[in-house]
């Protein structure tokens, strides 16, 4: 009972000590809360705060409920569990301003009023917005309550956010680590107050970085991920090397390695993540076939032909972008150098020229970037959706994890577009806090004031107003017929805009303001200050066209993501879509009606220098920051008529020593003992008000005087206590009698404490006997330690069985004593994996892997690239019935159609290539052009075929012929080669007559002439006639992989059953 009593009275103690700090620690380490600074309107003074708490290593300050954070660069141990524990369930003020301390007042707040809440964390980049945002949801985890359920939502949302940042975040001049989208997360949270959900929405991926970085930056952070620290098969399987330098679209800021970056461990933490929020294996794969596919794109390069048309530089990047999007590389290679343009009622295709291939390329590569991020987070939010409580009402804690106003030496569209999102939210900003102000005073009857505050209004209607605003104008100029460019786009704005207050141009300038302009900027002037504008490039950043044919080209994809972001049913209209601009606006209108249902809290992220070195305060750049971030402002609404606000009850609790009618107890109620005490300490009508629940002080000074006299009041009344005597009364009874039960019970736990250690000096001694005599038959020393080790070992191999069969290496290294029962368990587990493995295999699968088996039996060893086909499964068909001519159709038919590919024929003479389909039916090859048959060989007229032992994808099917007017043999190339002749071995049931041949293969032109194809391996693929007549086929050499995958798998497994 005493030692419940005592640490209640500590607790007590602690929180009355706690309370109201910012007052008894001012003269040290400046004011906790703002809103208690005399000189209020003052930058300086302001500033002379934030430097005073920055140097004592204290980085918050509030503004009321407003948490000031100022980025340390460095560690400072203020965000341990400990630090959570202690901030958990106490009232926002009793503790110093703490990240914590704001993240648990939502958290009650939103559970006792069951209204929903959101968190604002702004500032430019490196101001530690993301770090902010991640120790919130931190606290979050630990907060809530736990169950093995609401642990597993719990991990989701946070290992949400290494994901989000590595295709989101990269490395720019201010930050290593840069948000480059917004991101608004929605927090779903049941009435017991357990995480259950989530929701995630992005703002404007900075989807140009893909293409383009300035010069010190980079790339997306999965890309380096990727390159640095995937597996060894994973980057050979996507024909990547470990060396950023190889690719075009990493080096464009010569910034490839951060020293403050460990690429390999965040790829770890990556791949984790994305198992935990549980993406399948298939998504995972064609998720960084994705990544590899861009970074291939970029290293294609273009040529100009003759004629000045584009041509293509790069046959293996083409090769390797066809294997990771599952597009056929001809269609790439149109698609990337031509344009299809409508003339009258035809479709025709219009060379590219270089630049403009350049143009559609990179176009390409930020609409696939662009839209597999958006890919990534519906799935993310699939996998944090509520499946909890869905019938239950839900309240939810939004956060806001938004760009920061941003100024560089060249600012462009994205500039522009981010400080357009400041503007409206400086503006909700504004209008949140007076309304929360406004209502506070009327609910406590106290009659408002109005606040004179800068209205932004102005600027926001000057870039969004319908017809005039600057978004229009460029709309207007983007969609417009004719040459529309950057400056006629200037032009226009100096045409509607001329004459606004905070617009202005090179020509619209003054003498003196011209000379820090150039021709083509112009310079807006923010709540936050100018801005001057590049207009380079705004057009086509607005645009962000894609060519309709490119799209065409990724509908055909076989890359399940892809094939997703570009679905067929995508309106394919010839109407131009909404350009990027308006889509912002539109998504921030809708921003904005989400932050307005709910109930705002603000965290106002700042840097201290531009050097991010610990220490170090730079005056003028924090500055800038509190005038941007609106921090007078909101200072102003707060101490606009009174500067403090306390409930009666805690005002009372604590000054009340003050005053002898309420000291030591006061019988009447709060409000009455509040009046009265602030008449016996003298405050004037016009320094305070009285409220329904709380007492409001007009300024510092009177609050900062009454909490001097407190001060004195305490050593006075500690005087008084400690020189008083007082005899034994029964509270020391209770003492004494707590005194004895507690040695008595130190007692007894030192008597057990001692007999543990007893024991434990026997079973060390008995084992380490055991392990000095473990080589020696079983007797009394060893036998106990030799059981520990069976019982170890087999714990062990519990926990690290192997997950397949082919896997040779998991299996754990048993000690001596166990080497025979290891073997005789590894056969049996063995046996186990293939027989659940094989039971699980469906009809359809073991038949396609029956007809891999018989691939298999043909070419492995002999054809260089039958590996890579390994993993790729065979379809019915390549070539739909409606795809083949109607005509062909109507004269085959009978035959019933069993397979058909497209191939490119090469004629007898002369070789001159020909897209043709070849069609197997039950007792004939068909090759067919369009309309047309060109040729039908009889299988039983087939005599064989010949293969090459290179990667090529060539094959001569050997035709017996009799007759002179017969044609000859057939050279045809195929892109699904292995696929093709393994369906050929079937429909004709020859399995014995593809011959695999090396250098070169004699093919029959006619009865009596005989032609030849000569096959060798090069840098690169080529296909021409040699000077001596011959088809020199070149291919390139690639290294032989077996990849591990499922399939390999099921093909051992089918065998070895």
């Amino acid at each position: 009972m005493y030692m419940f009593s005592k640490s209640l009275e500590e607790r007590c103690n602690r929180i009355l000590r706690d309370m109201e700090g910012s007052l008894t620690a001012r003269d040290r380490v400046g004011i906790q809360d703002f809103v208690l600074l005399d000189a209020y309107t003052s930058e300086s003074a302001v500033l002379d705060n934030l430097r005073k708490r920055f140097n004592e290593n204290l980085i918050y300050t509030y503004i009321g409920t407003l948490l000031v954070s100022v980025n340390p660069y460095k560690e400072l141990g203020i965000y341990t569990k400990k630090q959570m524990d202690i901030y958990m369930g106490v009232n926002f003020f009793e503790l110093p301003p703490h990240i914590y301390a704001l993240a648990d007042n939502v958290y009650r707040t939103m559970l006792t009023e069951t209204n929903n809440h959101f968190i604002l964390i702004s500032g430019e980049s490196g101001a530690g917005k993301t770090e902010a945002s991640k120790k919130i949801l931190q606290f979050y985890a630990v907060s809530c309550p736990s169950t093995k359920l609401l642990d597993n939502v719990r991990d989701r949302l946070l290992l949400s956010n290494p994901v989000l940042e590595a295709f989101g975040n990269a490395k720019t001049l201010k930050n290593d680590n840069s948000s480059r989208f917004g991101k608004y997360m929605d927090i779903q949270f049941d009435h017991m107050g357990g995480a259950v959900g989530g929701h995630i929405l992005s703002y404007l991926l900075e989807k140009s970085r893909v293409v383009h970085q300035n010069h010190g930056e980079r790339s997306f952070h999965i890309f380096y991920q990727l390159v640095e620290g995937g597996e060894e098969d994973l980057l050979r399987w996507l024909g990547l090397e470990r060396n950023c330098q190889r690719y075009s679209y990493l080096v464009q800021g010569e910034c490839a390695k951060v020293s403050s970056v460990n690429d390999k461990s965040d790829w770890k933490t990556v791949r984790k993540a994305l198992s935990v929020i549980e993406f399948s294996e298939s998504n995972i794969e064609s998720l960084f076939a994705i990544i590899a596919s861009v970074l291939h794109l970029g290293n294609v390069t273009f040529v100009a032909d003759s004629q000045g048309y584009a041509t293509l530089n790069n046959s293996p990047e083409i090769h390797w972008l066809s294997k990771l999007l599952g597009i056929p590389a001809q269609v790439i290679q149109v698609g990337l150098t031509h344009r299809k343009i409508e003339a009258r009622s035809e479709e025709v295709l219009s060379p590219f020229t270089v630049d403009q291939a350049v143009y559609a390329k990179d176009a390409l590569a930020k609409a696939i970037y662009g839209r597999t991020f958006t890919w990534l987070v519906n799935e993310l939010n699939e996998s944090l959706a509520n499946k909890v409580s869905v019938s239950s009402k839900t309240t939810v804690i939004g956060l806001l994890d938004i760009y920061g106003f941003e100024v560089f030496s060249v600012n462009s569209f994205e500039q522009f577009c981010i400080n357009y999102c400041n503007e409206k939210l400086q503006q909700l900003f504004i209008q949140l806090t007076l309304k929360s102000e406004q209502e506070e005073y009327e609910m406590e009857g106290i009659e408002w004031e109005s606040v004179p505050y800068f209205n932004n209004k102005i600027i926001c209607d000057l870039v969004e107003e319908k017809f005039k605003g600057i978004i229009s104008v460029l709309d207007e100029e983007c969609l417009r017929p004719g040459e529309a460019t950057d400056m006629t786009f200037l032009e226009k704005l100096e045409e509607k805009m001329g004459g606004h207050a905070h617009f202005v141009t090179h020509k619209l300038a003054d003498q003196k303001t011209r000379k820090t302009l150039e021709r083509g900027d112009f310079r807006l002037l923010h709540y936050a200050g100018e801005v001057t504008y590049s207009v380079v490039g705004f057009l086509d950043k607005n645009n962000d066209l894609l060519y309709r044919n490119i799209k065409e080209v990724m509908r055909q994809s076989k890359n399940a993501i892809v094939k997703h972001c570009f679905p067929s049913t995508e309106p394919d209209s010839k109407k131009r879509p909404e350009t990027v601009a308006t889509q912002f606006k539109s998504s921030l209108v809708g921003l904005t009606e989400i932050l307005m249902s709910k109930e705002p809290w603000y965290v106002r992220c700042m840097k201290p220098n531009e050097g991010k070195q610990p220490g170090l305060f730079d005056d003028v750049l924090v500055r800038h920051q509190v005038k941007y971030l609106g921090l007078m402002e909101h200072l102003r609404v707060r101490r606009a008529g009174f500067a403090y606000r306390r409930r009666y009850e805690i005002f009372l609790q604590r000054y009340k020593p003050l005053c002898p009618d309420t000291w030591p107890n006061w019988k009447g109620t709060a409000a009455e003992g509040v009046e009265c005490l602030v008449k016996h300490l003298g405050y004037k009508p016009d320094e305070y008000k009285m409220g329904r629940t709380k007492i409001f002080i007009r300024h510092p000074r009177t609050l900062f005087a009454t909490e001097d006299a407190f001060e004195v009041c305490k050593h006075e009344l500690g005087g008084i206590t400690n020189m008083t005597y007082k005899p034994i009364t029964l509270s020391a009874c209770v003492v004494l009698l707590a005194t004895k039960i507690e040695t008595c019970w130190r007692g007894m736990k030192a008597r057990r404490e001692r007999e543990k250690r007893a024991w434990a000096v026997k079973v060390i001694k008995r084992f380490i006997k055991g392990f000095m005599t473990r080589n020696q038959p079983a007797c009394v020393d060893n036998t106990d330690y030799l059981a520990f080790v069976r019982q170890n070992y087999l714990t062990r191999l519990k926990e690290n069985l192997p997950k397949t069969v082919v896997d040779k290496n998991t299996w754990l290294t048993p000690p001596p004593i166990m080497q025979e029962a290891s073997q005789m368990l590894r056969k049996l587990y063995t046996r186990h994996m293939v027989r659940r493995y094989v039971q699980g295999i469906m009809t359809e699968r073991k038949a396609q892997l029956q007809i891999k088996g018989l691939t298999s039996s043909i070419f492995k060893g002999t054809k260089e690239n039958y590996p890579h086909s390994v993993g790729i499964p065979f379809v019915d068909t390549r070539i739909s019935e409606e795809d083949i001519h109607i005509k062909v159709y109507q004269m085959i038919r009978q035959e019933r159609i069993k397979y058909s590919v497209p191939v490119v024929k090469y004629d007898r003479n002369g070789f001159r290539p020909r897209f043709r389909q070849l069609i197997y039916t039950g007792s004939a090859a068909y090759l067919v052009e369009e309309a047309k048959i060109k040729q039908r060989v009889e299988f039983n007229n087939l005599k064989g075929v010949s293969v090459s032992t290179l990667s090529d994808n060539f094959l001569i099917l050997h035709v017996q012929c009799e007759d002179i007017k017969q044609k000859g043999d057939l050279v045809l190339q195929c892109d699904y080669l292995f696929e093709a002749l393994t369906k050929l071995c079937l429909v004709a049931n020859k399995h014995n007559f593809i011959k695999v041949v090396q250098g070169s293969v004699k093919f029959d032109i006619q009865p009596g002439r005989e032609g030849f194809v000569d096959f060798k391996s090069g840098q690169e693929t080529m296909i021409y006639r040699a000077k001596n007549g011959h088809l020199m086929v070149v291919s390139m050499k690639l290294k032989t992989v077996w990849p591990f995958n499922s399939q390999n798998e099921q093909i051992h497994f089918l065998n070895y059953y």
